[in-house]
């Protein structure tokens, strides 16, 4: 979010409200996320035969833990990026403008 601010402030000075630029934050970590998850499922699942003899109680490929630990997943990347997306939504738009 370091490198966005300045994109951020630029575009709340140009009109946009900080709750937009928020949800914009917020959508793109959802995608990435989603993204990274469904690489790592298709990992995980190209793995189960090396890890049979690692799990207990559960099947290598039980849909239901594949399910939860992909939407963990995401909810903790989404919660990750919500105070840095208002940090940066609460940027100064005069400033983001000097610094161009």
């Amino acid at each position: 979010m370091a490198r966005r601010t300045r994109e951020i402030g630029i575009r709340i000075a140009i009109g946009a409200r900080p709750e937009q630029a928020n949800r914009q934050v917020l959508i793109e970590t959802a995608w990435l996320a989603a993204v990274a998850v469904c690489a790592g499922l298709a990992g995980a699942w190209a793995l189960t035969r090396y890890l049979r003899t690692l799990l207990h109680g559960v099947t290598a490929l039980d849909a239901a833990t594949f399910a939860a630990a992909a939407a963990l997943l995401v909810a903790i990347a989404i919660a990750a990026s919500v105070a840095p997306a208002r940090c940066a939504a609460r940027a100064d738009p005069m400033a983001a403008l000097r610094d161009e």
